[in-house]
């Protein structure tokens, strides 16, 4: 019965550490994408140069400036690890085993990329922020962070 007791707890408390690592795992927030779309229109365009940095592409066309940035897709390679509880009999005899493994990545997940264009008009303001239909939020958000203040 102590054996049983033993894996129970192990499973346990590996339960609660898969748990809370799976937390951390998060992206970058897509309200914040969200939110820039309104909180920069009116921005100066020297404020939306100092925190966007110089766009990869830019036009003009009926005195308003189309500036656009892009967030490339990123390859993400993680090798993987897990901890493992086993329980099993061979031969006759039983046991208990905790054993630790190691993956090595075969291939790579990709993230989209996104593409932002900032419209600066006439007055030299930031009249709209867009991203294409259908983009990931989250991948559109690094492009915007640095110009968005922080929540409190």
């Amino acid at each position: 019965m102590g054996k049983a007791r033993t894996a129970g707890a192990a499973m346990i408390l590996l339960g609660g550490t898969a748990v809370l690592l799976a937390g951390c795992a998060t992206g970058p927030d897509p309200e914040i994408a969200r939110r820039a779309q309104t909180a920069m229109v009116g921005m100066p365009k020297a404020d939306l140069l100092a925190c966007a940095g110089v766009p990869d592409r830019q036009a003009t066309a009926a005195g308003r400036e189309y500036y656009t940035y892009v967030a490339r897709p990123a390859v993400a390679y993680s090798p993987g690890s897990s901890i493992g509880i086993g329980a099993g009999s061979f031969g006759g005899s039983g046991g208990v085993g905790l054993g630790l493994g190691f993956g090595v990545p075969v291939g790579g997940s990709t993230s989209t990329g996104c593409e932002a264009t900032v419209v600066i008009g006439t007055r030299g303001t930031v009249e709209q922020v867009s991203y294409p239909a259908g983009a990931s939020l989250s991948a559109c958000t690094p492009i915007v962070s640095n110009c968005m203040a922080p929540r409190g």
